[in-house]
């Protein structure tokens, strides 16, 4: 018996971790997506030069 509830145990962890990695996959590509944004879509400065879209 407690091996049969370490094997569902695990197959628990296992599928949690799965669903929390690929929600991760989805963040990472929408914020990659922003990111590519900001470098299209950045203002021109006074100078004519064209300024980060981001502060730091």
């Amino acid at each position: 018996m407690v091996p049969l509830l370490l094997v569902l145990l695990l197959a628990l962890i296992l599928f949690g971790a799965g669903f929390a990695v690929k929600i991760l996959w989805w963040i990472a590509i929408a914020v990659l997506v922003v990111w590519l944004l900001g470098f299209v879509m950045r203002s021109t400065h006074a100078g004519g030069g064209r300024g980060r879209w981001y502060r730091w």
